[in-house]
């Protein structure tokens, strides 16, 4: 029997739907149709979280009066996009409140909704604005609004909001609302600028600038929280009872896919502007009387940051995972000597110029390539409690509110209130006491040392943001006001920043401590300061002010360290000296020569004052070369030519340069450039035993050609092998590290407060060539010194 009920409602349903509505087929009085329109209908955003969260809202808005339709816009014509679109809506989910067959019902109404227009020129919407006015006249049904949501990139906004307000207006007394994702803007100037165009076209009323954030069951719970529990925290809320509060967005993902976004954003403009700022602010403003007065709220807000205390690079301590660089020369078509300076971690101490919490630091701090994904926001307090002897007692523990958004070690969304502070009150049927706990610890606590409230019913941030928008209610949105305040505030962090080099990390567990940061008053410096691992053996003077070259240690092996141009004076002498010793045992001389920038003031050191060097005995090998012709700038060769050879007198048969191009074509295994380089070295060199090889090392830890992941240990017994780069141009040929350490002596030239933080790296990494080649160069029987300038070595 109810089958049969069923089926006919459905039957019925189609027909109302296939006529426009979106209701029931019996159903209340209609309140209005309403259009909704996701430009960018085919993205990412659109196929995670978008669609889903406007089929919950159909769902829960089926009964209500309203009925609906469904636009999915793009640039891509309608053949393309069409059978991307809905293959994306068949994947919606219901709300697990309606029943299998209800869920059907809806899903189908959804579909049969819902339709592919290509969004590209004004032509386009101008037909879309007709369509969706002919649409109303046809059904004689009354318009309640229209809802635009542009998920595009933020520098299309100010084009699509004309375009909408010339060709997409709705009828005369139906609301217009258009939603805009972050960014907005890159620092205050451009976000004032996107302020000022998107107000040409749309009023301030019908902008949504969404932060999903607060969306967040957790992030909206804050104020409610804080007004619930109030004769708690009212005398506990200050300077006086906070030891600091931390607000905290790990990620275990890279940049991948996301690089040109992310290299021009970073992780402050990304996530910390944002969602970590708001949350600070929800955390500290004063309560407003009515938390559903939008302008109250905003005025509170306002106050925040208006004494917020300046920032500068001191209050900053930022971080970039190893892989990222090459990620970027990647992504970006940039060269090997290229590296970007973008942190993807940062930790910031924030302090409130308010009597309330003068001298309270609020940490901020987000970072991709972490050791787990989680993000919440802890408010630690002072322990006044000195314990004797039950140091496992509950009030010896730290005391602690920590609103908790998700994932992490809970896996859940939840308020957790450590239970020496007090118990808090469950005002509300949508959050619930967990009782019954996982044998977990949250934040060096077990959890059972909590109170924890979780809600009752997990909804997904987007989908209720999109319910608020819908409902027309702005409390969790951001103003225009707020945003220009909140980029006023990290502008001149972000320019002290511009020309700072984060420390590099390698990602996951092996970070370790690396980023571990400490507050110094008003600063933040990074905890593990003592970087490298340095024996001083000899040092002239008592200080780097006073000593030209020092020798000691690095990484076990012989390191000489000097101010730049004394560096380069030293390298060059010891290259000398063993020239004319290799000419005095051997009669000839073997050098190896690695590209890029660092030996230029080398080759320039030699072909300038050095003159008695044995050139004529004197052997010219490449390390590594480039899949270019020798005679481009790209070439190694070619920056070896004219920085050195060409000034200095040696025979035409003692140059050796790597045959990367034969028979008309670069770098083809069939032509056996590599065998042919390795046959010549074998011929030439004693043992293939090289006197004197010298290599870099590049921001990544390759050296030569030979990069992070390339399974240098399946070379084998080659010495000469065709290698891949990140960067372009791709293919290189490069001596293994086989070759490399048969060598008599290699020498490691690393030079520039760019490479501080690498040196840093370097110095506390155990040997893993795969992931860092530069820790595979161990000479069989030679010795390996490194050649570390002060900038390098101290930053």
């Amino acid at each position: 029997m109810w089958k049969g009920v069923w089926a006919a409602l459905l039957l019925l349903a189609t027909v109302c739907v296939q006529r426009g509505y979106a209701k029931e087929a019996k159903g209340t009085q209609s309140l209005g149709h309403v259009s909704v329109v996701i430009v960018g209908g085919t993205g990412d955003l659109a196929k995670k979280y978008l669609w889903q969260g406007f089929f919950q809202l159909y769902a829960n808005q089926v009964s209500s009066g309203y009925s609906f339709s469904f636009y999915g816009g793009s640039l891509l014509p309608n053949d393309k996009a069409t059978p991307i679109l809905f293959e994306v809506l068949k994947g919606v989910v219901c709300p697990r409140e309606l029943s299998v067959e209800r869920c059907a019902l809806v899903r189908e109404q959804f579909l049969r909704l819902a339709e592919y227009r290509q969004l590209k020129t004004s032509e386009d919407y101008q037909a879309l604005g007709k369509h969706l006015t002919e649409q109303l006249t046809q059904e004689g049904i009354v318009e309640a609004g229209r809802l635009f949501y542009l998920s595009v990139p933020a520098f299309a906004y100010a084009d699509i909001a004309e375009k909408i307000n010339n060709s997409c207006r709705p009828t005369d007394g139906a609301w217009l609302r258009v939603v805009l994702e972050k960014p907005f803007g890159h620092d205050f100037s451009s976000a004032q600028l996107l302020s000022t165009q998107l107000g040409t076209s749309l009023k301030d009323n019908e902008m949504y600038r969404i932060d999903h954030y607060l969306g967040k069951q957790v992030v909206s719970k804050i104020l409610p929280f804080r007004r619930e529990n109030s004769k708690h925290l009212d005398l506990i809320w200050n300077k006086h009872h906070i030891e600091r509060v931390e607000i905290v967005l790990k990620e275990t993902l890279d940049a991948k896919g996301r690089i040109p976004f992310y290299e021009r954003y970073g992780v402050i403009r990304d996530v910390i502007q944002n969602h970590l700022t708001e949350v600070m602010t929800l955390l500290t403003m004063e309560l407003p009387s009515n938390l559903s007065n939008t302008k109250e709220v905003l005025k509170n807000k306002l106050k925040i940051f208006s004494a917020l205390q300046h920032l500068d690079r001191n209050c900053a301590a930022i971080g970039q995972y190893q892989a990222y660089n090459a990620e970027v020369q990647e992504e970006l078509s940039k060269t090997k000597e290229h590296f970007s300076l973008t942190p993807t971690f940062a930790g910031i101490i924030v302090h409130i110029d308010l009597a309330q919490y003068e001298g309270m630091p609020v940490i901020l701090t987000s970072g991709k390539m972490l050791d787990e994904r989680v993000g919440y926001a802890r408010i630690l307090f002072k322990n006044d409690i000195f314990c004797i002897q039950s140091h496992s007692s509950v009030h010896c523990k730290p005391k602690q509110i920590v609103f908790y958004f998700g994932h992490g070690t809970l896996q859940y969304p939840a308020i957790l209130v450590s239970k020496n502070l007090f118990k808090p009150d469950l005002m509300d049927t949508e959050w619930k006491e967990v009782t019954e706990h996982k044998d977990v610890s949250v934040l060096g606590l077990p959890i059972s040392d909590y109170y924890v409230l979780t809600p009752t019913v997990e909804r997904e941030a987007y989908a209720e943001l999109i319910s608020h928008i819908f409902q027309g209610r702005k409390d969790s949105f951001i103003s225009a006001e707020n945003l220009l305040a909140s980029w006023s505030f990290w502008t001149p962090l972000l320019q002290s920043l511009d020309n700072t080099f984060p420390r590099l990390y390698p990602g996951g567990a092996d970070n370790g401590n690396m980023l571990d940061f400490k507050l110094l008053g008003r600063e933040v410096t990074f905890a593990n300061e003592a970087v490298v691992m340095v024996t001083q053996d000899h040092m002239g003077g008592s200080g780097t002010e006073s000593f030209q070259v020092m020798q000691g240690k690095y990484r076990s092996a012989d390191m000489v360290s000097a101010w730049p141009e004394e560096l380069i004076v030293r390298l060059a002498a010891d290259l000398q000296a063993a020239a004319e010793n290799a000419v005095r045992e051997g009669g000839c001389f073997h050098l190896a020569l690695s590209g890029g920038s660092s030996p230029l003031a080398l080759f320039q050191r030699l072909a300038r004052h050095h003159y008695s060097f044995p050139w004529r005995d004197t052997h010219v090998w490449m390390v590594d070369e480039r899949c270019v012709p020798l005679t481009e700038l790209d070439s190694n060769f070619r920056t070896l030519h004219d920085h050195l050879l060409q000034h200095v007198k040696m025979s035409y048969f003692n140059i050796h340069p790597m045959p990367v191009q034969m028979n008309q074509r670069l770098c083809v295994e069939e032509d056996s450039g590599a065998l042919l380089y390795e046959r010549d070295i074998t011929q030439l060199v004693n043992a293939s035993s090289f006197h004197f090889v010298l290599l870099g090392v590049g921001y990544d830890g390759h050296t030569a050609s030979l990069f992070p992941g390339s399974k240098l240990d399946a070379r084998g017994n080659s010495l000469v092998a065709f290698t891949e780069s990140p960067a372009k141009p791709h293919q290189r040929m490069s001596l293994t590290l086989k070759a490399i350490n048969q060598a008599q002596k290699v020498g490691v030239l690393v030079m520039g407060k760019s490479k501080h933080e690498l040196v840093t790296q370097l110095s506390r990494v155990k040997d893993n060539p795969n992931n860092w080649p530069i820790t595979g160069i161990r000479p069989t029987s030679g010795r390996l010194v490194w050649y570390i300038d002060y900038d390098a070595l101290l930053g």
